[in-house]
């Protein structure tokens, strides 16, 4: 029933249309023309206006067919991460890649592709089915924006899937929350050849926290990193100030927070041991923290109804479908925290966010049969 030209047609035509976060317009205005050719009633929310994009999370509303019940809900994103610009899809030997410089953008395209045709399939099949609802988010890559700022009375179903994780035959069923760290650092400048005993070391201090963190895996389902340090002036100039931006990950409340309080200890211990007596005072580094929510953790049961319907549709479409902890953050975790029960399917993408992405069309084809059983069965 795939159609796996129009499929690969589809996909090349998405992944050539630029859509760095907050500049979805273009693709947007494709995806207008295309879900309203299926029979799809489209609408955007007011996230432009907070977010400061282009456009907003657009949703799409296809009535059922022959089938009277609760409507299903399927969730991609529009955006991809840089570097992007004129993405070039080369298929190879049935596996797409791209011919330049660029990421390929299979996150989120491909599961787009896949939607798509499952779309179009199910009406030149006549196939029966509830209500659809699409959800197309804005900015899911710079920390889930769209989702975050979606206007939820746009929907009314409560279960759903979204598209978006690498490999094939896997679902993720739990995903873990996450803390962000910015610290800012305060030290003493002084000349680094003549007077460095009248300094007080920013970095040095960072260095001495960060030495005595626990970072990477912590445990099975725990994970902390330190992402990226801004500082200092010249060489020869002991550093005043630096910021530092880190992150904290746990499938567990308590464990995230432990890490995170673990992290804040660090630095405040390294700036008690940097404390010196200069000219008669004590000088003792400075340390301004600020930890944000970034997203809340996911956790859908294992006999959900949205999971058992995921295995039946893929028992029937031949599939062996397994699950897979998650280890990032994606629209679902949003939607879940919105009351929307929802998991996540892998589309088939590999490597993603680097200049090797790829995704094989005949992995694109397997997808899209399930979310055919998928609507079918729903």
């Amino acid at each position: 029933m795939i159609n796996q030209q129009r499929l690969s047609e589809e996909f090349v035509r998405l992944a050539a249309i630029n859509s760095p976060p907050l500049k979805e317009s273009a693709i947007a205005s494709y995806l207008i023309k295309r879900l309203e050719c299926l029979g799809a009633e489209i609408r955007f929310d007011n996230a432009a206006a907070t977010t400061g994009g282009e456009v907003g999370n657009l949703v799409a509303t296809l009535p059922g067919t022959g089938k009277a019940t609760e409507p299903l809900l399927f969730s991609v994103h529009m955006d991809t991460v840089e570097p992007g610009g004129q993405v070039e899809p080369v298929l190879r030997d049935g596996v797409f890649s791209s011919a330049g410089d660029t990421v390929l953008g299979a996150d989120d395209k491909a599961g787009i592709a896949e939607l798509l045709e499952a779309l179009e399939v199910v009406r030149e099949q006549n196939i029966a089915h509830g209500p659809i609802e699409v959800v197309v988010t804005i900015a899911e890559e710079i920390g889930l924006v769209g989702a975050k700022h979606f206007d939820y009375s746009m929907v009314t179903a409560r279960r759903g899937y979204a598209l978006d994780t690498e490999g094939v035959d896997k679902m993720v069923l739990q995903a873990p929350g996450a803390n962000h760290l910015q610290i800012d650092i305060e030290g003493l400048a002084s000349h680094a050849g003549m007077a460095p005993e009248l300094g007080v070391s920013a970095i040095q201090t960072a260095a001495l926290a960060i030495s005595q963190m626990r970072l990477g895996r912590i445990d099975f389902e725990t994970t902390a990193n330190i992402g990226r340090i801004e500082g200092g002036v010249a060489r020869n100039i002991v550093p005043q100030n630096l910021s530092i931006i880190g992150e904290a990950r746990s499938h567990n409340a308590q464990k995230l927070q432990e890490q995170t309080d673990h992290m804040l200890a660090c630095f405040e211990e390294a700036a008690q041991q940097m404390a010196r007596n200069i000219n008669g005072q004590l000088v003792r580094p400075q340390i301004k923290a600020n930890v944000l929510s970034d997203f809340p953790s996911m956790s859908v049961a294992e006999d959900a109804p949205v999971v058992k319907l995921a295995r039946t549709a893929a028992a029937t479409a031949g599939h062996d479908l397994n699950v897979r902890l998650g280890g990032g953050g994606s629209d679902a975790n949003i939607f879940n925290a919105h009351g929307i029960e929802m998991i996540i399917l892998a589309t088939g993408m590999k490597r993603v966010h680097t200049h090797d992405e790829s995704v094989a069309v005949a992995d694109m084809v397997h997808v899209t049969e399930l979310l055919i059983e998928i609507i079918r069965q729903a």
